[in-house]
């Protein structure tokens, strides 16, 4: 029998109102392909153009080929009407984490561990049965650096990840993560990592080395490093680990004694401190400006009357370089006056660099991307809306003449993730988790910037802000630091992960201990083993926080939501429920269930398998991918068949149902 609670409000809003222009005709052409998408241009005519409707101009090569083939030609062309492909739910059968299903049979519902746990992905973890090594062993989420490794090593990656959840049946996510700007090391001359030693002299350069490059010689990627550098200086190599003092300046050379040794590793970030205080990079020279607007101008002599043409991503970029050219092509040919001169702005808030890494994920389908050095919110809703632009199918250019020009494309959406490692991200926290969807404390990072002693009270501070704003949050950096040379970790890096754990942070990090360590299962073991066990002593101790959660909702829909959602979780502690439920099209609602860190784990059934993956970053969640309708009693009927049938439930466990499609709290026993 089942009680529930059922509120009655208007439908909720669609997140992205798009408003069409009326079109007679248009076509599509393809402009490049990436490996797994594609892009088009889209020329279409507006009813409110001057041009008669019966005589309504596509653009397509002479030769029957869609491109740009010199001054195209409008004649003869026929119309080609795009489809964008979707993404079914209407699956026959439930999806589940392989690992997870063998928990619940073996041990049960409270056995499951609630943290998740995000392995980068290295040399030492890039192979087929490495990956699945560390599904099997709890990944929830395989990260790429795109600070190490070709685009063709990472896409390699990308594709074991997705073979080995399609012909394993996991469902690991992909983050992306950024460059950004900062000063790092060369690759150390194919050297997986360099020991320096107390007293040696190490010279660091900007200088390209042949090979063999000098002994003890290191390069920079930063051009303005020589002349931003004093002697006396003191510079930090990976937030400290190893630690030179500037002796002397010859050229583009800087000569560096060791005070601190420690293992170089390649691509290290570098940062300088002088007097006792970080040294803010000034120099227009340094290889990424994150934080400047970048204003370009182009002048084209083509045009019949002033146009402004908007493009978010940088036009020096492979594609949109080609497609700006191609947006140029096509309104020569459908203009008849060549007088004017328009002005073309783009406008970018990122480096070329990060524009291309961005592009890439996006064309790859990652789930997140994790941007580096955030140093404000526009920086974030810039990329988010050109992000929703893509996974709505197309980015708007501008109107000429009567004629829309649109930028389309095939691909999902991606949640940004916020990395929290400078001081100018502590300056504008708050506005930048509340923009992104989820942060990361990159605490190897933060701690060149900012005091050592200070790391702790900023992680915490960071990780109780992004439960507040309903933000699932990522504590990284130096976790198990040692066990990328030894088998066990110290026992206070076991305590220092206890401490991210017990704060309730969604997820825990490996960097290098994966990427590049000798014991990346090992590690992860740790990871897991930890979590579970200081996960147990908190629900025995019955430690329930005091936290203050704010309301997040910005419409009366959202609001009805979330009171339920708080209200769903606190009846599960009282009640001692076995799960949480969770019907979710968007993931909305099991994020709200998450935020409330309830003792028991909360199954969330969405119909998408891209939201399922996204869903596998948050606390608690155990992501289902099932097909489901808007009548509650038959979706439970036919999840309660599905579950027994695979060992995952018995009769008589009391679960609590929650969903976004009818806003109701239902109470039962699994009959």
């Amino acid at each position: 029998m089942s009680r529930s609670l059922q509120f009655f409000t208007p439908s909720r809003a669609p997140y992205f109102t798009l408003h069409k222009l009326p079109s007679t005709s248009y076509t599509r052409f393809p402009v490049i392909n990436f490996p797994s998408k594609k892009h088009y241009i889209t020329i279409t005519k507006s009813l409110s153009s001057d041009l008669d409707a019966a005589s309504s101009q596509v653009l397509d090569s002479g030769n029957g080929q869609t491109g740009v083939s010199g001054v195209l030609s409008a004649d003869n062309v026929v119309a080609v009407q795009s489809h964008a492909p979707s993404e079914s739910g209407a699956a026959a059968g439930i999806e589940v984490d392989a690992v997870t299903e063998a928990e619940l049979k073996e041990n049960g519902f409270r056995s499951t561990r609630r943290t998740k746990l995000i392995c980068t992905i290295g040399p030492a973890t890039c192979g087929f049965e490495q990956l699945e090594a560390l599904a099997v062993g709890g990944m929830n989420v395989a990260r790429i650096n795109m600070c190490h490794g070709t685009r063709e090593w990472h896409q390699m990656v990308i594709e074991r990840v997705r073979r080995l959840n399609e012909e394993k049946g996991f469902a690991v996510a992909i983050m992306m993560d950024t460059e950004g700007s900062e000063i790092h090391m060369g690759d150390l001359g194919g050297a997986a990592s360099v020991k320096a030693e107390d007293g040696e002299i190490w010279t660091f350069s900007v200088r390209a080395f042949g090979t063999p490059r000098p002994e003890r010689t290191i390069n920079v990627n930063y051009d303005g490093f020589a002349e931003d550098v004093k002697v006396g200086d003191e510079l930090l190599v990976d937030g400290g680990m190893v630690r030179f003092e500037v002796i002397e300046k010859i050229g583009p050379d800087v000569k560096c004694r060791c005070t601190d040794p420690g293992l170089l590793l390649p691509r290290a970030n570098l940062t300088f401190w002088r007097d006792g205080s970080l040294v803010r990079e000034r120099n227009a020279m340094l290889p990424t400006i994150s934080s400047k607007v970048v204003l370009v101008i182009l002048k084209l002599l083509w045009f019949s009357s002033e146009a402004c043409l908007y493009c978010l991503p940088p036009c020096i970029c492979n594609i949109h370089l080609i497609t700006f050219f191609f947006c140029c092509a096509a309104y020569m040919s459908l203009s008849t006056n060549k007088d004017s001169i328009p002005s073309c702005m783009i406008i970018c808030f990122f480096p070329l660099q990060d524009w291309l890494d961005i592009d890439f994920g996006i064309a790859e389908g990652v789930d997140f991307i994790a941007i580096s050095f955030v140093k404000s919110a526009e920086v974030i809703k810039h990329l988010k809306s050109y992000i929703a632009a893509r996974s709505r199918g197309r980015c708007y250019l501008c109107t000429f003449k009567g004629y829309k020009l649109e930028f389309e494309t095939e691909t999902n959406d991606i949640a940004v993730i916020a990395k929290i490692e400078s001081i100018d991200s502590l300056k504008n926290l708050e506005e930048i988790i509340q923009a992104s969807d989820g942060a990361m404390v990159a605490r190897g990072d933060l701690g060149a910037q900012i005091p050592l002693e200070q790391v702790p009270s900023a992680q915490q501070k960071i990780v109780q802000l992004c439960r507040q704003l309903n933000k699932p949050v990522i504590v990284a950096s130096q976790l198990l630091e040692s066990m990328i040379e030894y088998p066990t970790p110290t026992r206070a890096e076991v305590a220092d992960v206890s401490e991210a754990v017990r704060q309730r942070a969604d997820a825990l990090m490996l960097s290098g201990e994966s990427a590049m360590g000798q014991y990346p299962d090992k590690a992860l073991a740790v990871l897991r083993s930890v979590s579970v066990r200081i996960e147990k002593w908190w629900r025995e101790e019955k430690r329930h926080e005091a936290m203050v959660l704010p309301d997040v909702g910005t419409s009366f829909a959202d609001s009805i939501s979330e009171e339920i959602c708080n209200s769903a979780a606190k009846m599960a502690n009282n009640l001692e429920v076995d799960a949480l439920f969770v019907y979710t099209k968007t993931g909305h609602m099991a994020s709200l269930l998450s935020r409330c860190r309830p003792d028991c784990p909360i199954f969330a059934f969405t119909t998408t398998t891209s939201v399922r993956r996204r869903l596998n970053l948050q606390w608690g969640l155990i992501p289902f991918r099932l097909g489901f309708s808007d009548d509650m009693e038959s979706n439970l009927n036919k999840t309660f068949s599905l579950l027994k049938a695979r060992g995952m439930i018995k009769s008589g466990d009391l679960v609590i149902a929650v969903s976004d499609m009818l806003q109701s709290i239902q109470v039962m026993n699994v009959p």
